[in-house]
């Protein structure tokens, strides 16, 4: 089954990512600020996953 969460936060990345490359947005942004949140959010989900896998 497809995790809507983790294509959601994945895709927003993306996104993100895109546009401060095309930008040259520097480390400080906003934007480059919610990459840093999205991956850790993206962390905790995968060791949620890993962790019901294992049990």
């Amino acid at each position: 089954m497809a995790d809507l969460y983790l294509k959601a936060l994945t895709s927003e990345r993306r996104a993100l990512w895109a546009e401060c490359r095309l930008k040259g947005l520097a480390r400080d942004t906003p934007q480059r600020l919610r990459i840093v949140e999205i991956d850790a959010l993206l962390a905790a989900h995968k060791a949620r996953q890993e962790g019901k896998a294992g049990a």
